[in-house]
């Protein structure tokens, strides 16, 4: 049951981290996007949350994505009276995403993953040596 409770944890971190992914890669992807009205807001970067909920059946933690929220810090303006996304003074707000943190978010996303792919790769083969073992 231990092997069964290590793999249900770890697989539960991977979906966790696949789902941070998914949402730095949208920043990313958004990170130049403007308003597509004149004065609008462009793309506010989201922030995905993680949880934990104890899992009786387990009788343990699981983490699973929390809800997505968005970053409330300030968008860039840069003067371009000539876009068709300028206001009235001429300003242009772009979105609050820094590829910067967005990267080193993504770099701490896959680090987290790996960490979890390894420990499944690890009960396999512990699993296997102990099929291995009984059978010999």
């Amino acid at each position: 049951m231990d092997f069964l409770k290590t793999l249900m944890i770890s697989s539960a971190g991977l979906k966790v981290q696949t789902g941070r992914m998914r949402i730095i890669a949208e920043n990313v992807a958004n990170s130049d996007s403007v308003a597509s009205t004149p004065g609008g807001d462009p793309y506010r970067r989201q922030i995905p949350t993680v949880t934990s909920k104890f899992d009786k059946e387990l009788g343990a933690e699981m983490v699973r994505l929390g809800k997505v929220v968005p970053d409330r810090s300030d968008f860039e303006l840069k003067y371009e009276p000539n876009s068709p996304a300028a206001d009235a003074r001429g300003n242009v707000k772009y979105p609050n995403v820094s590829p910067l943190i967005e990267m080193v978010d993504m770099q701490s996303a896959q680090r987290t993953y790996e960490a979890n792919l390894n420990v499944v790769s690890s009960t396999r083969a512990m699993l296997q040596k102990t099929i291995d073992i009984l059978r010999g």
